[in-house]
């Protein structure tokens, strides 16, 4: 009898050591599992972290994106209407440009269709060089306010950006040795520009 007594209260000792046992390893499991646990939620969260922070960034990027096309369209469409608005005064300019010419020769083809009917009805020659020299005059002077000059040629030292030569001849005198000796087609300059070279002969 006190052999099962004995024998029962070692059973019931080791039993109680072996739960202590146990209970020391599963919370010496816990706590070696613990900092695992705890990285692997911090890394899932940094990682989820970084996911936002790029999908914020990508629709941050959109965003610059649709404001650089707003922008390109608007300006695109401005300089478009810029060209058109340019374009149409260009060509009012140039129409109102050749109709102030065309307005002011009219007087010259009035003064020329009066000196026709004077060479008809008058004798008096005088009057009428008199009255071509008149009209000559008030053409010449319409041509110069309109920007229109002739270039100086005689006697003048011979330069290819204004004359054309046709031809060379021996100058008279040493003096006029490569300048112009003779203009057989006047030139002119338009606002300082060549419309019309002069056509000269040169001494040599």
């Amino acid at each position: 009898m006190t052999k099962d007594t004995n024998k029962s209260k070692k059973d019931k000792l080791e039993e109680k050591d072996l739960e202590t046992t146990t209970a020391k390893v599963v919370e010496e499991a816990k706590k070696q599992n613990e900092p695992q646990t705890k990285e692997k939620k911090e890394k899932k969260q940094a990682k989820k972290s970084a996911k936002e922070k790029k999908a914020d960034e990508m629709e941050e990027l959109g965003n610059k994106l649709q404001d650089i096309s707003d922008k390109y369209i608007r300006l695109s469409a401005e300089f478009d209407n810029y060209r058109k608005r340019t374009l149409k005064e260009k060509m009012e300019l140039t129409k109102s440009a050749g109709e102030k010419i065309l307005i002011n020769i009219l007087p010259v083809i009035d003064n020329f269709e009066r000196a026709l009917i004077s060479i008809d009805d008058t004798k008096d020659v005088d009057a009428i060089k008199e009255g071509i020299h008149l009209i000559y005059n008030n053409f010449k002077d319409f041509v110069t306010q309109n920007g229109v000059k002739e270039i100086e040629a005689i006697n003048k030292e011979f330069d290819t950006d204004i004359h054309e030569a046709i031809t060379k001849i021996p100058a008279p005198s040493e003096d006029l040795k490569g300048k112009v000796i003779d203009c057989v087609e006047k030139g002119y300059f338009l606002n300082d520009k060549v419309i019309r070279f002069s056509k000269v002969v040169v001494g040599e």
